[in-house]
């Protein structure tokens, strides 16, 4: 992602100023622009730019490039369920600074709330919740017969990656980020590699995500070692895109944005060398990513359209790695938990929790204190045990 720094705000304000662009602009618009991030790493924003640009960093093509996903023509209905009660709803909301949380049940809405100022109309970031996107749009690729096997080489289909640590890699070990390349992901280091990559300089004719990845070294032989590590998935969002000859975006709209009914424009943020940034970026409606979880429950069927392979989310939804967490682990892209329960999880509070035994979809929108290291990710993992046993007491 890049960004400009507050003197650009302050210059686009004084242009708007002698007219009335300013007044025309929707609110998320202008509140970035009251709020502009004063440096390029959005690690090191304040709260209140976090705030404004969470639910905005579509909004000005000067800050950030992106390509758009059209809604469905014929969006899936979420119909009104049983209210679901839940005792000391209001404190965990507001100590999560949830921006908007919808919880489904057996396809009907069963809460939804909204804060920060955001609403059902608005896009928030997606930040990690996208991976588990991407990964879906592997199974996609490999329904269409663009991608062979997952255990063809990267290489074989991002040819720039050949001679780099990533020569040997198959598309699983990428997927299950076991490639045993070393890779820095602290996400409080001003020098990590996943503060450094999308800020480095990219090598001629060469993909931004490749270029940096493919000078890093190795670590481990692949496949042995599971290390957590948002640059490959970048190279995943590379490889779709190689294989099925079309952007990223276009994909999404194709196979899942508008086959799963979504409602909602959605947009996905481009890196220096024009391919979306495949880890990151998704801006979506709060009930366009809950409608994803349902896409998930639906095993990836869409209508009479069978968008993935059968046994794909059977697959990528189940521990394929140890994390060495109890009771949790990671498939494809995606958290998994012991009891069948799956997520989809980004820095500052970004989640979709999917339990298949309960038919239930918590989507949540939020602005943490700070990326993943504070109190709130435990206190929604609490939360989510919460909802089940509500549910479990018939609630």
């Amino acid at each position: 992602m890049r960004k400009r720094t507050i003197a650009l705000g302050i210059a686009i304000v004084a242009l708007a100023a002698g007219g009335g662009w300013y007044a025309s602009l929707d609110k998320e618009t202008r509140g970035i622009l009251a709020a502009m991030p004063t440096n390029a790493d959005v690690l090191m924003w304040s709260e209140s730019q976090r705030d404004a640009a969470f639910r905005a960093m579509d909004r000005l093509p000067l800050l950030a490039q992106a390509n758009e996903i059209a809604p469905s023509p014929h969006p899936l209905a979420l119909p009104e369920g049983k209210p679901l009660t839940i005792p000391g709803i209001d404190d965990y909301l507001a100590k999560q600074r949830e921006a908007g949380i919808v919880i489904l049940q057996d396809g009907k809405v069963r809460f939804e709330r909204y804060g920060l100022g955001f609403d059902a109309q608005g896009r928030w970031t997606s930040f990690s919740v996208a991976k588990s996107f991407t990964s879906t749009l592997v199974g996609a690729a490999i329904q269409d017969g663009a991608i062979r096997s997952l255990e063809d080489k990267v290489s074989q289909y991002i040819p720039d990656l050949r001679g780099s640590a990533y020569d040997d890699v198959s598309i699983r070990q990428l997927l299950t980020m076991s490639s045993g390349v070393r890779w820095n992901e602290d996400y409080e280091d001003p020098n990590s590699d996943v503060a450094r990559f999308n800020t480095a300089k990219p090598d001629p004719g060469v993909d931004a995500t490749v270029s940096y990845m493919r000078k890093l070294p190795r670590a481990h032989p692949p496949g042995e070692v599971w290390h957590y590590n948002t640059g490959e998935t970048n190279l995943i969002g590379v490889l779709v895109s190689s294989a099925v000859k079309k952007p990223l975006a276009q994909y999404l709209q194709e196979k899942v944005w508008q086959p799963a009914g979504m409602e909602a424009e959605a947009t996905w943020l481009k890196g220096k060398t024009g391919h979306e940034i495949a880890g990151c970026c998704l801006q979506a409606a709060t009930r366009d990513f809950a409608r994803f979880g349902l896409f998930v429950l639906a095993n990836g069927k869409a209508g009479d359209r069978q968008i993935v392979p059968t046994d794909w989310f059977a697959q990528a939804t189940t521990k394929q790695k140890d994390i060495g967490h109890p009771g949790k682990g990671y498939g494809f892209q995606w958290w998994t938990y012991d009891d069948g329960s799956v997520a989809a999880q980004g820095i500052f509070g970004q989640g979709i929790f999917i339990d298949p035994k309960r038919k239930l979809v918590i989507a949540s929108n939020a602005d943490w204190t700070r990326a993943s290291k504070g109190p709130e990710p435990a206190a929604r993992e609490a939360f989510y045990k919460q909802i089940q046993a509500r549910i479990d007491a018939g609630n």
